[in-house]
């Protein structure tokens, strides 16, 4: 079994900034990317960051300046550091991860449960 949990999602005024982490337990042999989605009310669920095992980073335009991602490979852990948060950051925030169960079998996504991530005064 493998879990991703997510967490650190929160109410903050416009300007402010979050730290959420996302950390994958279970049977893990290797994880290659990390990342993050979002999705807010009546939208597609985009692509917010991700991270390779060689710490190769890739951000969606919007937030490119503004949210850093990082991980912390002996923890299996992914983190997305968010600095002038706009309303329009306001999504629930998934992180994902490509994890290899043992060696030689296929790399699969896994998901996190979600973290609410609410920008407004």
């Amino acid at each position: 079994q493998v879990q991703l949990v997510d967490s650190g999602g929160d109410l903050v005024q416009p300007g402010g900034s979050l730290r959420l982490s996302c950390a994958a337990s279970g049977s893990i042999f290797s994880i290659n990317a990390m990342g993050w989605y979002r999705q807010a009310p009546e939208k597609q669920r985009e692509l917010v960051a991700s991270v390779t095992i060689s710490r190769r980073t890739n951000y969606a335009d919007s937030v490119k300046g503004r949210f850093t991602i990082s991980r912390d490979n002996a923890k299996n852990t992914v983190y997305l550091q968010m600095n002038s948060l706009k309303p329009e950051d306001t999504a629930v925030y998934y992180c994902y991860a490509e994890i290899q169960r043992y060696r030689g079998a296929y790399f699969s996504n896994y998901w996190g449960q979600g973290t609410q991530v609410t920008v407004s005064s």
